[in-house]
């Protein structure tokens, strides 16, 4: 895969496209975001306006699959673009680890390649 700076980089988990209802939140700061994509390790959203961030400072990710079911995560700012910003996942609880697993498997064809994330996952 390509990354935007010109650079190859082989992805070691499987993005999937997803939309759910996704808030950014920093201390009392929260944005609303539009998720285009996530995976085990991290997520990519669409840059918020306005985007007033300390970017020294880790963020909470709650992406809402149903009134009832949030996969709440501590990101990390990784890659800052114009229009798009990718973060990493620091933590996640097991419940909502649970979910998305859950959610990445139904979206993966290949039951190896699930496995192979998992291992990688638990290696970091």
């Amino acid at each position: 895969m390509t990354h935007p700076s010109g650079t190859d980089e082989r992805r070691r988990f499987q993005r999937i496209d997803f939309d759910a209802p996704t808030e950014l939140r920093q201390g009392d700061r929260q944005w609303p975001v539009k998720l285009l994509d996530l995976s085990l390790k991290g997520l990519l959203i669409e840059r918020p306006a306005p985007w007033d961030a300390d970017l020294t400072q880790d963020f909470d990710a709650l992406i809402h699959l149903d009134k009832e079911v949030t996969v709440h995560m501590q990101v990390e700012l990784r890659h800052e673009e114009p229009t798009r910003l990718g973060f990493v996942c620091l933590y996640i609880d097991v419940d909502s680890m649970t979910h998305l697993h859950r959610l990445v498997e139904l979206n993966l064809a290949d039951s190896t390649e699930m496995m192979r994330e998992l291992r990688e996952l638990i290696e970091d």
